[in-house]
């Protein structure tokens, strides 16, 4: 099970930290993605990890404003944001995929949280 927590609601140029806790499998198995979906458009990715937390993977939108994290002690993988704009609203997910391989493709991702709505005021 996905949990995603952190959203609301923020001025642009602020920043927010979105937080997704897993249970019930072992998390440092799993590689994780955030995605996001905007009112009448199509769910995007947004920026992948690898299990060890090595290796990462970003959007071109999102590159340089968000960063991904993981902590596997606490079963919890990190979306930091900052530099938030308008556009940047949508509903955010987390996703899980067990392997080690940062996959920007939302069908290789079988586990999928309900989803934490940001929303960014200009």
């Amino acid at each position: 099970q996905l949990v995603e927590s952190g959203g609301g609601l923020v001025q642009a140029g602020g920043s927010l930290r979105l937080s997704c806790a897993a249970s019930g499998r072992t998390f440092s198995d799993y590689a994780m993605g955030w995605f996001r979906q905007a009112p009448g458009k199509e769910r995007e990715f947004v920026a992948a990890i690898t299990w060890s937390g090595y290796s990462t993977y970003y959007a071109d939108s999102v590159k340089g404003r968000f960063t991904i994290s993981r902590d596997n002690a606490k079963n919890t993988v990190y979306l930091q944001m900052t530099s938030l704009k308008p556009e940047d609203t949508a509903v955010y997910y987390c996703a899980g995929a067990k392997w080690e391989y940062t996959s920007p493709w939302q069908g290789d991702y079988p586990y999928w949280g309900q989803g934490t709505q940001v929303t960014v005021s200009s």
